[in-house]
């Protein structure tokens, strides 16, 4: 006999849950290495622990370079192209989160899409920032080369130069770096609000690089 198609029969919901496979192992692995990473290197630095806070700044470089790379080579959700909207689209979207009715991304939403164009980006600068303080202190790869937009000749022969310009890459290095913290914990919160909102736990997909959807039996 055939079922009422109305009729929900008794252990079955209307939707069935299943896992998706979204983010790949290469964005994984990014994404918590900058994350331990981060904490290191900002630490390090506020103590002081000079050969700690630079090494874990190029292993920053690394990853974030290799992130941009694997934005346009990698898996469909890990590309640009899949999480990289349009402003209209964006804001869009903001409105409809601020009337709790936002549409459902399998990989990152809008805003989140931004978020980590935004931090790539700062990631960058704050680590170009150190290498050129770096620089003027005599030590890292630019200490020694013309890529460097402190002139070392003059920062090595004339002493007052070179505590201006040390003094002046240290706060824009400082400057960077708390914009990013900043960045980090609008982060962790509009990861917060999109799990409420999408009964979804996204740190839990960034672990296992799966998302539970519902789809109609």
């Amino acid at each position: 006999m055939g079922s009422d198609p109305g009729v929900i029969h008794k252990g079955l919901t209307p939707f069935a849950m299943h896992e998706v496979k979204v983010w790949d192992i290469a964005v994984r692995v990014g994404h918590w290495s900058l994350v331990v990473l981060f904490a290191v290197a900002y630490l390090s630095g506020e103590i002081e622990v000079e050969t700690l806070h630079a090494w874990a700044g190029y292993a920053i470089i690394g990853i974030v370079l290799f992130r941009v790379l694997w934005g346009f080579v990698g898996t469909r959700h890990a590309r640009f192209t899949d999480f990289v909207f349009g402003w209209q689209t964006t804001l869009a979207y903001a409105r409809s989160l601020v009337m709790l009715r936002p549409r459902h991304y399998l990989g990152h939403n809008p805003l989140g899409g931004w978020m980590v164009v935004a931090l790539l980006a700062t990631l960058l600068l704050v680590c170009w920032s150190g290498l050129e303080l770096y620089a003027v202190e005599g030590k890292g790869p630019l200490a020694q080369s013309t890529v460097s937009v402190v002139p070392q000749a003059q920062a090595k022969d004339d002493d007052d130069g070179k505590h201006g310009h040390e003094s002046a890459w240290q706060d824009v290095h400082e400057v960077l770096a708390n914009f990013c913290l900043l960045l980090v914990l609008l982060h962790i919160g509009g990861v917060l609000v999109s799990s409420l909102v999408h009964r979804e736990n996204l740190v839990r997909a960034m672990i296992t690089g799966k998302k539970r959807v519902g789809s109609d039996p």
